[in-house]
């Protein structure tokens, strides 16, 4: 009698399960290949499938989207005016066309169609009148930036997935610090989850000298902290409106190559004098104006702020800052990276550090290899998410079967998101390539039409070939059954990953 009431509470145990399952899933709209792994692992998982649901699913409530989505363009008309009269200014002095004008040079006449894409779709202009530095390290990226901020006379403007306290940290901390006690108007925005350790207290120095920090919307409270997606993975400074950096690294101490786990970081940043860093201005304004707790302390439009009179660029390099995350309509950094991929003629070469890529990203690398294109993806060697690791070996392997050409960096950890198609176009910024990055986190990319900014790309890339390996049959072969079983179950969580 006993056995008989145990298997009937397994069973009423197990339906309430399901039921729960089913609700949880079917709440809110979700893609269906989601929407199956989560009632996979919720029906699967009785009761600890709701613990990693409350990590990996839950969704951000309705008035936090309005909160961003809502926020306005700040500066964007000041920036299509600049862009409009330095049109006319050029048409006067050359008795040029505006197609002429528009279609000057060969990248730009290459990549009309996806410059028109990221305008229409998510409304952000092409800049001309930029200068661009690449950097691949980040003890120069962070000598540089500091040298920038240390010059820096009216504003520093600092937003970031990671900053961490630590040695880095602390540097990067005291020299806003320093410039907050100049007089400066000094802002910080981070998100929680991504600086794993640091604490408001850390900030009192920083903003007893009148600077001022923000934890991003996302993470205002202590339960949506724990939520592994939906977060700010941008990485933006803004120094005086006319200098931005994006691009891979955060603030910690592996990014300088000092922690033992990782060794060399290898990974990509950009900074950018210019046109283009009102961009980043903007973008900033609208992350930092959507997590203020009082809609009257909002950044407003300032020429401060916008300045139109700081551009005398020796180069004129073309850029896009591209901004993607849940608030958008439509996946705009992940549909723009397939439209590349579909129409390049040549070469497309990634590099990111998670290669979990979706039905249609799948559909259009294969494609790309398919017809001819050299299709190359650089990945590393060892994970820093295990689950994502395993689930992105097993993307490398069926994607070699493909023709694609999968190398794993082997002289530290790869965390570069940089991508260069055809040596015309190349793209430095936060998004990997995987579902969280698709969909679920806040990114930005940097588009840049230039061919030899992009070759720059193309050349690094082949040097990180040197110290990769080439994923073969044969080294698929000798990763063994288990790793590969380990590879096709966190595949089949890839969507929640």
């Amino acid at each position: 009698m006993i056995d008989v009431w145990i298997i009937w509470l397994i069973l009423i145990i197990l339906l309430l399960n399901t039921i729960s399952a089913l609700i949880t899933v079917f709440h809110r709209p979700r893609n269906i290949v989601t929407t199956w792994a989560w009632i996979l692992v919720l029906t699967l998982l009785p009761i600890l499938g709701f613990l990693i649901y409350a990590f990996f699913g839950r969704g951000i409530a309705q008035e936090k989207i309005f909160s961003i989505s809502n926020q306005k363009h700040v500066g964007l008309d000041q920036l299509k005016l600049m862009e409009l009269s330095e049109r006319k200014r050029q048409l006067a002095i050359k008795n040029q066309t505006p197609e002429a004008i528009t279609n000057r040079s060969d990248q730009t006449r290459y990549a009309e169609h996806i410059i028109k894409f990221f305008n229409e779709t998510e409304e952000t202009p092409l800049t001309r009148h930029n200068d661009v530095d690449l950097v691949f390290d980040g003890k120069e990226k962070f000598e540089k930036m500091f040298n920038d901020v240390s010059n820096a006379k009216e504003t520093v403007h600092v937003e970031y997935y990671a900053f961490i306290k630590s040695d880095i940290g602390e540097k990067f901390l005291k020299l806003l610090t320093q410039k907050a006690k100049e007089g400066l108007e000094v802002r910080l925005l981070y998100d929680p989850w991504g600086s794993n350790g640091t604490r408001k207290s850390w900030f009192k120095e920083f903003q007893a000298a009148g600077g001022e920090v923000l934890q991003f919307i996302t993470s205002k409270n202590v339960i949506a902290k724990t939520r592994l997606n939906y977060h700010l993975h941008r990485k933006i400074v803004v120094v005086d409106g006319c200098i931005g950096w994006t691009g891979g690294f955060n603030v910690g101490d592996q990014y300088v190559n000092v922690t033992e786990k990782f060794g060399y970081w290898r990974d990509t940043h950009v900074r950018i004098k210019g046109v283009a860093a009102l961009l980043l201005q903007e973008r900033f304004f609208q992350d930092w104006n959507a997590s203020i707790e009082r809609s009257e302390e909002a950044l407003a439009f300032s020429e401060r702020y916008f300045p139109s009179d700081r551009f005398d660029n020796k180069d004129n390099i073309p850029i896009q800052i591209v901004t993607d995350g849940p608030d958008s309509r439509s996946e705009v950094l992940k549909d723009g990276f397939i439209d590349m991929i579909i129409s390049a003629k040549k070469s497309v070469w990634i590099q990111s550090p998670y290669l979990v890529p979706d039905d249609p990203m799948f559909t259009a690398l294969t494609i790309a290899a398919r017809s001819g294109v050299d299709v190359r993806i650089m990945i590393p060697c060892m994970p820093d998410h295990p689950f994502i690791y395993r689930a992105t070996q097993y993307y490398a392997n069926l994607l070699t079967s493909y023709g694609i050409k999968i190398y794993s960096y082997q002289k530290g950890f790869m965390h570069a998101k940089a991508s260069v198609f055809d040596e015309k176009i190349c793209s430095v910024g936060s998004m990997n390539q995987d579902f969280r990055s698709y969909s679920l986190n806040f990114e930005a990319n940097a588009f840049i039409y230039d061919s030899k900014v992009s070759h720059k790309v193309a050349r690094a890339f082949e040097k990180d070939m040197k110290d990769s390996l080439l994923i073969t049959p044969e080294v698929i072969k000798s990763q063994g059954k288990w790793l590969h079983f380990k590879q096709r179950f966190s595949r089949l969580l890839s969507p929640i990953l």
